[in-house]
């Protein structure tokens, strides 16, 4: 049993966390080109944050401040606790149960370490959140929801009804499409801040969930 662990644990650096440097290494350096050779981009990007803060309306602050929760850590947390342990105790599989929690704690170190080397300024409208002590680049919120709902989408592709299946499906990858046009809406990022945590989020999701079928072709091939 303690060889199948450290077998696991070699799995997890070298499926996981090492690739999950490289990503952390391609998401400093796009942000740090959006603040240097690409900051006409990011001069541009600022028209459309101004083009929604002008439409705003009442239902549809109302609405995204609904659908911005979705991605709050807290709530991150609360549903990745839920659901992995409910799939632990439905599969009393425990690999299967750590894909979410590892994407998202894999995406959000990433996600600490980026905003703090890039430091990017939010845009310039008026803001309808709380600005969390972490810069712009890239979202936390959009790189959680997407790290969290795309783990879970990857795992329903095992459902074996077909109609259950796919509409998990859809529903996981519409959370954090919701949570991304919400905080550009209501101007906590750029398009390339969620854009860049959407990245990060679908990186780390496809890294944990290919943990997870490397330890369970490997314990297969050892039976």
């Amino acid at each position: 049993m303690d060889r199948v662990h450290r077998q696991d644990g070699v799995h997890l650096l070298t499926r996981a966390v090492a690739p999950g440097v490289a990503l952390g290494g391609l998401i400093i350096g796009i942000g740090l080109a959006l603040k240097g050779p690409l900051d006409g981009i990011s001069h541009s990007e600022e028209a459309v944050n101004r083009g929604l803060a002008a439409d705003r309306s009442g239902t549809w602050n109302t609405i995204t401040a609904v659908w911005s929760q979705i991605g709050n850590t807290a709530g991150v947390i609360a549903v990745c606790i839920v659901v992995s342990s409910l799939l632990l105790w439905r599969t009393r599989n425990l690999r299967l149960a750590l894909v979410a929690p590892v994407a998202i704690a894999l995406q959000g170190l990433i996600f600490v370490i980026s905003a703090k080397v890039v430091d990017r300024d939010r845009p310039q409208v008026d803001r309808l959140d709380p600005s969390p002590p972490t810069a712009s680049y890239p979202s936390g919120h959009v790189g959680a929801s997407t790290g969290l709902y795309f783990a879970f989408a990857l795992l329903a592709l095992g459902i074996e009804n077909q109609w259950l299946r796919w509409t998990t499906v859809v529903l996981c990858l519409a959370m954090p499409s919701m949570v991304a046009f919400s905080r550009v809406y209501r101007g906590m990022h750029h398009l390339t801040d969620v854009g860049a945590g959407a990245l990060n989020g679908a990186i780390c999701a496809l890294l944990a969930y290919g943990w997870y079928r490397t330890c369970t072709r490997s314990r297969t091939s050892r039976r």
